[in-house]
């Protein structure tokens, strides 16, 4: 099983953003939602719709914090439903970068439902989103290029991949 757990000091990130070559790394967010009555369906788990706009909020996260500028979502390339989240339960939305294009980023995103009393957990939804770097006008702006440094790194990109291909 890969790790997603990163913990590299946000000052060294910071230099590494103004030099334009964050590492796939960077860009890992981790977020939770609770899943509330006001967020289901008719089968008390979670409405798609909300899960994929948690999912596309915390995508636009990772693109923004490697392009280093707004992030606009483009496409959505894959998404996948295996099992339900039940209300009481918790969305935990996992993201990073894996390519990126001229002014695009390449994000795949992974959400796991998570008993808030055990932490117990189990892959609900995968997906690609691809995000584009904006101006204030929304005009495309270029990306910087996306630095993968470790054997990790190397393996989320290539696990990403084959969701994609």
């Amino acid at each position: 099983m890969l790790a997603w757990a990163f913990a590299e000091p946000v000052l060294l990130f910071a230099a590494r953003v103004a030099w334009g070559m964050p590492t796939l790394s960077e860009t890992y967010i981790e977020n939770r939602q609770r899943v509330q009555p006001n967020h289901a369906n008719n089968y008390d788990s979670v409405h798609g719709g909300n899960l994929m706009k948690w999912m596309d909020e915390v995508g636009a996260m990772s693109a923004m914090r490697f392009a280093g500028e707004p992030c606009v979502t483009a496409a959505v390339d894959e998404f996948s439903f295996e099992r339900p989240i039940p209300v009481g339960e918790t969305a935990v939305i996992q993201s990073y970068v894996f390519g990126a294009g001229r002014s695009s980023a390449r994000v795949l995103l992974r959400a796991h439902r998570e008993d808030p009393l055990t932490g117990e957990r189990a892959k609900t939804t995968e997906a690609c989103f691809t995000f584009v770097a904006v101006d204030e006008a929304g005009t495309p702006i270029a990306v910087p290029d996306l630095d993968v440094e470790t054997e990790n790194e190397r393996e989320l990109q290539a696990t990403a991949r084959d969701v994609v291909d």
